[in-house]
């Protein structure tokens, strides 16, 4: 019935015309970000480290023509890669379960 919305308009204050303002976030810087991932899940950068080091000592060892030691750094990369990579889903598992 058009007296009863009338009356219910009349009742309230009328809608704002502009949206209500978002909040505002502080912007996080690139330094920020690093350290704030890195406290959440420190096994990922410590993997990546691992995974740098054996592959840089690997290429070392194949310049040096030690191909042995070369070949046993590339499955140590291997390793190093998967034990990061392992951490990167066991990182986003957990916050996955924080967040329900």
């Amino acid at each position: 019935s058009p007296s009863l919305r009338a009356a219910a308009m009349a009742a309230g204050p009328p809608p704002p015309l502009e949206p209500s303002p978002l909040p505002v976030f502080s912007e996080e810087g690139f330094g920020d970000k690093f350290l704030r991932k890195t406290r959440e899940n420190p096994l990922v950068p410590l993997g990546c480290l691992c995974t740098v080091g054996v592959l840089t000592y690997g290429l070392i060892s194949f310049k040096r023509g030690n191909t042995r030691r070369s070949q046993l750094m590339m499955r140590a990369r291997i390793l190093a890669q998967g034990f990061t990579f392992a951490a990167l889903l066991g990182g986003m598992v957990v916050t996955a379960m924080k967040s329900r």
